[in-house]
């Protein structure tokens, strides 16, 4: 196996990729709340990915990796997340909680920011 070639952090990469993010977590939550109760636990997943994103999307620790993985140590700090629309705060919480982990290791690898689709 061949070692991967280490991809230098692109500021620009990583805020499209989080504006593409806010887009997408979007329909998702119109697309679960049009499903009914049995889809609220998408639609908070959703929202909490949007939430994420879009407290991350503007700050200037984008343009640097230490900067944004110390910003998003911070955001995982926090003791609790409030938002809009969401169903169940405690599991609101989770998806929250969960996804910053799954930006940090990203992060941390510096991989999956090239990835634009709606679904990953």
């Amino acid at each position: 196996m061949a070692p991967e070639t280490l991809i230098e952090w692109n500021g620009a990469t990583v805020r499209t990729w989080l504006e593409r993010r806010i887009v997408a977590a979007r329909t998702d939550q119109v697309r679960a709340e049009r499903g009914g109760y049995e889809f609220q636990d998408d639609c908070d997943k959703a929202a909490a990915e949007e939430m994420v994103c879009a407290a991350l999307k503007g700050k200037a620790s984008v343009d640097v990796q230490s900067a944004f993985a110390e910003e998003l140590r911070g955001l995982l700090a926090r003791d609790e997340y409030i938002w809009r629309g969401v169903y169940n705060d405690t599991r609101f919480d989770r998806h929250v909680r969960s996804y910053i982990r799954k930006l940090v290791k990203m992060t941390k690898l510096n991989s999956g920011f090239g990835n634009t689709t709606h679904y990953q």
